[in-house]
This record gives C-alpha cells, structure tokens and sequence, in this order.
C-alpha cells in the first residue's frame, strides 16, 4: 500500500495504511475530515488545521503524519 499523500490549503497530511492499527482515533475524532466511507477518505479543508494535528497526534501506530 505504501504512503499516500492528502493535500489541504494549510496542510499536508500523509498515511501509512501498512502500519495502521484501525485504532479509529481519527474518524472518531475528527469524521468530517476523516471518513472512510468517502474518496478521498481524507477531506482536508473540512476543519481547521490546528484539529486535524490535534487528532492526528493521537493517532498510536502514528500511521498518519502531516507537514504544515
């Protein structure tokens, strides 16, 4: 699968869907932006950026990552 790479206006938020634990800490935490139901599952401009870190530094396989 590798890294895939979700480009916002303020962030860019990378996935790494080998090393994710399905914790569910980012569609519980923030389902407007993290949806896997929806293509792209990740809709950056949904929220503020400031939440999106907020959500993914809780992520626990750190499997989503971002650069601002």
């Amino acid at each position: 699968m590798g890294l895939k790479e979700y480009k916002g206006e303020k962030i860019t938020v990378y996935f790494d869907g080998e090393i994710c634990e399905h914790a569910a800490e980012c569609v519980k935490g923030l389902p407007e932006v993290f949806n896997v139901k929806a293509r792209p599952w990740i809709s950056l401009d949904k929220a503020d950026a400031k939440k999106v870190v907020e959500v993914i530094d809780r992520c626990p396989s750190r499997a989503l990552t971002y650069k601002i």
